[in-house]
């Protein structure tokens, strides 16, 4: 089939394609609680003919096409957040309303449609270009609004799947993504000796102690270096926690959440000097707490991963990414935006930790996601599937 024919073909499949996106969107699956959404997944993808669909122990469901040299994985992270304050949205968040060309629902966005598009896709490729030197592997993956990347740590560690190549499919409002900032979540905690709050004299309030800290870290913030393509690195303090033996007692222990955005070239250990420093201007004892996230799959699984998720970037001309832009150029017929995420995915993992070369290109704008909007359009539906058949063959020219 001619190359320009993909798109014909994918508009075939329009029907199948909103019909699948609206069973998935209907079904909650809120991370570590994915078990029917995954079971929905895998079928579709048997009945659209991959060739093998396995659903790994910590959960994601794996599906197979072909048996060629180069390894190509097509990810979508198929878990939601919550829906929050109900009243704010216009729709039934499980409803999958559909209104006038546009599928509204929690998880449309981020990123239901990805896995919708990818799995027709793969079929429009198998059926009308076949399987080139290169075994495809379409992943719906668990846990990652939770911990961003666990699940391809886990699949690479347990030797899984070893790609050459990595395609995203979080929302890029259909352009072509290759990087964005890094993040680390830690905790600051500061001891104190509690006392009755009637005479605080007599004690060390452990809140106090941190004040001089929360004030270094917000002017920290404003001092951050700025990268030109990724933008600037942030820092916040998300959280609060104390201990104390009653309402009226002095606190004995303080401990605040920061969340960390690095930009290019911003590690764990220069947030780590950082911080040290705001502790040691402001002449405060306080320790720093990496986390751990820890939490059990669906499947009964504990994975542990530290909570630190690499910044990466590509060059605008490394393979991968020119590639993906002629398979979008030779579809669609006009040249895409490269750009960048605003938050986190699973790249941090495939290219932030293992190197692996990746590139984002998804349907749906992020600027829908977690939020009560929580929509995508079919047209990105369509055109993403049809950009997805030809990836494969044109990543592995």
């Amino acid at each position: 089939m001619h190359i320009n024919n993909l798109l014909k073909a994918a508009r075939l499949h329009e029907t199948d394609i909103v019909s699948f996106l609206r069973d998935i969107v209907k079904i909650p699956s809120f991370s570590g609680q994915e078990k029917h959404v995954i079971s929905r997944i895998a079928n579709e993808m048997e009945r659209v003919g991959f060739d093998n669909v396995t659903i790994d122990p910590l959960g994601n469901v794996i599906g197979k096409i072909g048996t060629g040299r180069k390894v190509i994985a097509m990810d979508a992270h198929i878990d939601t957040v919550e829906v929050g304050n109900e009243s704010l949205w216009d729709v039934d968040p499980f409803g999958a309303v559909v209104k006038e060309g546009i599928v509204y629902g929690r998880g449309a966005s981020d990123q239901k449609a990805g896995m919708a598009s990818l799995v027709y896709g793969a079929k429009i490729m198998k059926e009308e270009l076949g399987a080139g030197d290169f075994t495809l592997y379409v992943t719906g993956t668990v846990m990652e609004e939770d911990c961003d990347g666990l699940c391809w740590k886990y699949i690479i560690d347990n030797k899984e799947i070893s790609p050459d190549y990595v395609v995203i499919s979080e929302p890029t409002d259909l352009n072509v993504y290759r990087g964005h900032r890094g993040r680390i979540e830690l905790q600051i905690r500061t001891e104190g000796r509690s006392c009755h709050a009637s005479a605080p004299e007599r004690g060390v309030n452990a809140i106090y102690k941190m004040v001089p800290l929360i004030q270094g870290i917000s002017l920290l913030n404003d001092r951050l270096e700025s990268d030109d393509f990724l933008g600037k690195g942030s820092v916040a303090v998300t959280q609060i926690f104390f201990t104390s033996p009653s309402q009226n007692a002095v606190p004995d222990q303080c401990t605040i959440q920061i969340d960390r955005r690095l930009t290019a070239g911003e590690t764990r250990g220069i947030v780590r000097e950082e911080l040290e420093e705001i502790f040691t201007t402001s002449r405060t004892e306080a320790e720093i707490l990496p986390l751990v996230y820890e939490r059990q799959s669906y499947t009964g699984v504990t994975f542990p991963m530290e909570k630190y998720f690499p910044t990466w970037v590509m060059e605008p001309d490394h393979p991968l990414v020119k590639r993906t832009i002629q398979a979008y150029k030779e579809v669609l017929g006009s040249e895409p935006v490269l750009g960048k995420w605003g938050f986190s995915t699973n790249g941090a993992v495939t290219a932030g930790l293992y190197n692996i070369p990746t590139v984002g290109f998804g349907p749906g704008n992020e600027i829908y996601a977690h939020s009560p909007d929580d929509q995508v359009s079919i047209e990105h539906l369509v055109e993403a599937a049809a950009v997805y058949a030809l990836l494969p063959t044109k990543i592995t020219e």
